[in-house]
């Protein structure tokens, strides 16, 4: 299979499809790999690294996607990627259709089969390709909190560890997966106050052995919800419904009630986000101001250590891509997990919780055939 790598476009997105080292696998595996000059600048990868990776290095996307047969990338495909896919075609990649119809509309009009890395599975009901993302999106939300809180952001002047005599910041998580486990890491490791919602008792007796007590979990109700918002300093946003577009768990009524200054970071914004008053911004502009309380929502935040980022990503991604490039659409029928992960095929929407969060009709797949 000719597999495509073209360099990432999205605002201030330095990761890359696929590192030197993946290349060499796919080559290795007999395949062909066509890379965009530049895509892997961001990580400190040159042109030649590729070469002698293995790849054919071209000089413009539209040569990536139009000789590819799958292409493999990193963020979901901008208006002037999406119009270049074709059908047939394979995409690998985030795709986060839920709150993005534009986009969803955009694939299905291409007729190419769309496989989202968030929604692949695994053996044991996790979501592999989402998760080396979140534990880097959750470590960098305490950074970025940090950032947010200082006075000159608008924040309200508070360090997170707090020094001796001085309280340290109050951080609350909402969730207690992957992103919340590792923001809460981040904070309790600086020395912050850190609480952390959900609703599974399970996991939140989990996170309580995890953490020995450096930690507070709560059941998450309304009541205990809005006692914690209220009093934080900080509020992670870190909940996820496969697929679906993210509840709205803070109101822009509860704003009116937190401290003033107080930052929310929205880890969900990729789907929609979890906070009724945000919306997707960029690291060229990451935070904005509703009602006294200081926003971040940027929507790549892993994109900021690509070096990081991609390499976890390609490590977590390389057996499903290889599947992929082996057998093409059949790996899909074949494969359990990476069924889970089509979202697109053929003009049709063949992943159940983005139908649903995008009112369109759902078409599983039978047999290779969208129904």
């Amino acid at each position: 299979m000719r597999v495509g790598v073209p360099r990432e476009i999205k605002t201030h997105e330095y990761r890359v499809g696929l590192t030197p080292g993946a290349v060499r696998e796919y080559v290795g595996a007999g395949h062909s790999v066509v890379v965009e000059t530049q895509a892997g600048a961001g990580i400190g990868a040159a042109d030649e690294v590729y070469r002698k990776a293995g790849a054919v290095l071209v000089d413009t996307a539209a040569e990536v996607f139009a000789t590819a047969d799958m292409i493999v990338k990193v963020k979901e495909p901008q208006p002037v990627e999406w119009s270049q896919l074709r059908e047939g075609q394979i995409l690998f990649t985030y795709l986060h259709l839920a709150p993005d119809s534009h986009q969803a509309r955009g694939l299905m009009a291409s007729g190419c089969t769309a496989i989202a890395y968030e929604t692949v599975t695994d053996a044991h009901g996790g979501l592999p390709l989402l998760a080396p993302m979140s534990e880097v999106a959750g470590r960098l939300s305490i950074e970025a909190a940090g950032t947010a809180l200082k006075r000159y952001n608008g924040g309200r002047g508070v360090l997170i560890g707090g020094v001796p005599g001085v309280q340290p910041a109050r951080i609350v998580v909402i969730g207690g997966g992957v992103v919340g486990t590792h923001a809460a890491r981040m904070a309790s490791g600086l020395g912050a106050e850190v609480t952390i919602l959900d609703r599974s008792l399970p996991r939140l007796r989990e996170l309580d052995e995890l953490f020995e007590g450096r930690v507070r979990t709560r059941f998450s109700t309304t009541e205990a919800l809005e006692q914690e918002v209220f009093a934080a300093d900080v509020v992670i946003g870190a909940v996820l419904v496969p697929g679906a577009s993210a509840p709205k768990l803070v109101t822009r009524e509860m704003l009116k009630s937190m401290q003033r200054g107080a930052v929310l970071v929205d880890v969900a914004i990729d789907q929609g986000g979890c906070f009724e008053t945000s919306h997707a911004t960029t690291h060229a502009d990451p935070t904005f101001e509703v009602d006294g309380i200081v926003h971040y929502c940027v929507a790549n935040m892993p994109g900021a250590v690509p070096v990081t980022s991609s390499q976890a990503l390609n490590n977590a991604t390389l057996p499903f891509g290889l599947a992929l490039a082996n057998k093409g659409f059949a790996a899909v029928i074949e494969n359990p997990h990476l069924r889970a992960g089509l979202n697109v095929h053929r003009g049709r929407i063949t992943h159940k919780a983005v139908a649903e969060s995008l009112g369109i009709s759902f078409s599983p797949i039978d047999n290779g055939v969208a129904a």
